[in-house]
């Protein structure tokens, strides 16, 4: 399908490709992963031929279709499914032709060709895309321009799907996402029959979408087999592979050099000193491993309020008196909830983040909140609010007067700005570091709450665990709406859904929650259909998820001690991990150190015992619990 040979880019005679080889066959789906900024948009826009290279060569099988998203979002008075199907120009150019040619010949081929591209069914297809991208029979009949940027780009993305090319260019297609759009679209490219070339950030798309990994680092790029999870494991490997190499050739290296100190000068080991000396010279100077240095983010601890930190009840929310978007909302927060809003963009997640911060307020209903919380707000939007021809640390500052320079800066620190860094113009920072820049920011006063609108959507996949990690270990309530299932899964522990102008909780996880849209998304499907298979399912999905939510609330307990049992084995992983660094210093093994080293390998033999011991018992407990809950 695609061939890349010796592929070199440059920009202002930077390096961004350097001889790049790779090729990928007919029908493999491969996920293009790399830091921001490492040249992975560059490389789809030199496989399509946006960008000319400056050497090497790009090959295609003959015929192969390749399908890009515009970058510019759709606009004017045609409808959303005329826009889509008016992509299609060689479907648009045959119907005109059947139209209008006389000759009997030239029909039937024109006739022909259109069954081959499956146009009779061209109108269900752009009709099912749309629909799984969040854009219900009345809105596709609505024009392009009743819609945002962000909703057209959706119909661009749209276009690109139906025209079912044999390579499918997709270069962050879940940015304009929400989560119920992004997990149709992660099953949409599961079936896709051709051959993609994903870049995304997204770690469950490239765990469910790809089953290669293009790894591109320092201008090259390299290829693993499996997904996401996979390539990061097989990566770790190899990083520590290359450590450990790394110091065994230091330690060769030393213990030749000191045989050479020793005995060039003495006649009889001479001619040893002398084939040491060439032995040193044929290994050659020891690479040391560099690992790329990972971005940390550091929410401080706000002091504890008494609970609840907000309660609403019986609340109607919106924009224009007597047309609330929300009604009878019932919501108690504390300063340990972990929150996601889920529902599709439009019914209402913003405007009820936008409440619990202050920035909307009830039309009717009752809201009591702590006279003392502190709410830390990010939306995605609030980076054009940023000043761009201020740095960050001049921004720090104006919220921090008469505090020190180095105050400024640590606070700064804990946000990946330093040095440098900090006093680059926000103008020409990343979407990435513009997003790390707001954290900083709107987390300065500690606050009890933070709300996070689509806070990934310029964080690459490092950034995303570190953005992770903090809010696991930030001991404050954390409301997040997120088109990322990673994330969700990862940091929230209650779902509640915002739908049909109501808000509830949901009782199921992401993965319930995923399988409830797939389920919803096909009953439509056959509704539309109109046979039988549209009447509704005969299972009971609302009492099966009550059941589910019932059967965990009994395993909880068990769920609880799996949890301790899991830090009791991070905390022997790590002291294990610590005694192997020890181990790898090649002074130990002297005759000095012999009593050292045995006392060590005493130590690591019984770390590894608790380890097992601990491992067996959570084996145990994940079996009780997973035959509680099946």
């Amino acid at each position: 399908m695609l061939q890349i040979t010796d592929l070199t880019y440059r920009i202002g005679g930077r390096v961004i490709l350097d001889q790049v080889n790779l090729t990928i066959p007919d029908g493999h789906k491969v996920g293009l992963i790399g830091r921001n900024g490492a040249g992975k948009s560059t490389l789809l826009k030199l496989i399509s031929g946006e960008l000319p290279g400056d050497g090497g060569d790009i090959r295609m099988s003959k015929r192969a279709r390749m399908g890009v998203v515009a970058q510019e979002a759709p606009a004017g008075e045609r409808s959303l499914i005329e826009t889509v199907l008016a992509a299609d120009t060689e479907r648009a150019s045959l119907l005109e032709e059947a139209e209008t040619t006389t000759d009997p010949h030239r029909i039937a081929e024109v006739h022909t060709r259109l069954a081959d591209i499956d146009a009779h069914t061209a109108e269900a297809r752009a009709a099912s895309i749309l629909s799984g991208l969040g854009f219900d029979a009345d809105a596709q009949q609505r024009p392009c321009d009743d819609f945002s940027g962000g909703w057209r780009m959706r119909v661009a993305l749209a276009a690109t799907l139906f025209l079912r090319p044999d390579l499918l260019l997709l270069d962050e297609p879940t940015n304009h996402l929400d989560l119920e759009a992004t997990i149709w679209l992660e099953n949409y490219l599961i079936n896709y029959p051709g051959t993609i070339i994903l870049i995304s950030h997204d770690r469950d798309l490239l765990n469910r979408a790809v089953k290669t990994i293009a790894h591109l680092h320092d201008g090259t790029v390299t290829l693993y087999g499996g997904n996401y999870d996979k390539f990061a494991k097989t990566r770790r490997e190899q990083m520590e592979l290359a450590s450990k190499h790394y110091e065994k050739q230091i330690a060769q290296q030393k213990h030749l050099q000191s045989f050479i100190d020793r005995f060039r000068a003495k006649a009889s080991k001479a001619k040893q000193a002398q084939s040491r000396v060439k032995m040193l010279e044929k290994m050659g100077p020891a690479i040391p491993v560099v690992e790329d240095r990972g971005i940390t983010f550091d929410f401080p601890s706000p002091k504890e309020l008494p609970p609840p930190l907000i309660n609403i009840h019986d609340g109607d929310v919106g924009y224009e008196e007597g047309k609330p978007i929300l009604r009878n909302i019932s919501l108690r927060i504390d300063m340990d909830d972990r929150i996601a809003l889920l529902g599709a963009n439009g019914n209402g997640k913003s405007t009820l983040a936008k409440l619990l911060s202050d920035r909307l307020q009830l039309m009717s209903g009752e809201k009591a909140a702590s006279s003392k919380l502190r709410i830390g707000y990010f939306a995605q939007h609030q980076t054009d609010e940023l000043r761009g021809d201020e740095t960050p640390y001049q921004h720090m500052a104006s919220l921090m007067p008469n505090v020190i320079e180095s105050k400024v800066r640590a606070q700064l620190g804990r946000f990946a700005f330093e040095g440098q860094k900090g006093d680059t113009k926000v103008k020409d920072l990343s979407g990435g570091e513009k997003a790390r820049l707001l954290f900083a920011l709107m987390t300065l006063d500690a606050p009890h709450m933070l709300i996070l609108d689509e806070p990934t959507n310029h964080l690459d996949i490092d950034s995303r665990d570190a953005l992770n990690h903090a809010l696991n270990a930030y001991e404050g309530a954390v409301i997040i709406i997120s088109h990322d299932p990673y994330l969700i899964e990862a940091c929230a522990d209650r779902l509640v859904l915002v739908a049909d102008g109501t808000v509830k909780a949901f009782d199921g996880d992401v993965a319930e929650y995923r399988q409830y849209l797939l389920d919803r998304a096909r009953m439509e499907r056959r509704a539309n259909k109109g046979d039988d298979a549209g009447k509704p399912a005969k299972r009971d999905r609302k009492a099966e998820r009550q059941q589910a939510a019932e059967k965990r609330k009994v395993a909880a307990p068990v769920k609880r001690e799996i949890e301790k049992l899991e830090k009791q084995m991070e905390k022997l992983s790590e002291r294990k991990a610590a005694i192997e660094e020890k181990m790898a210093d090649p002074t130990l093994y002297e005759d000095a150190n012999a009593q050292k080293l045995a006392d060590i390998q005493k130590e690591l033999g019984q770390i590894e015992n608790e380890l097992a011991m601990v491992e067996q018992k959570w084996l145990d407990k994940q079996e009780e619990y997973d035959a509680m809950v099946a």
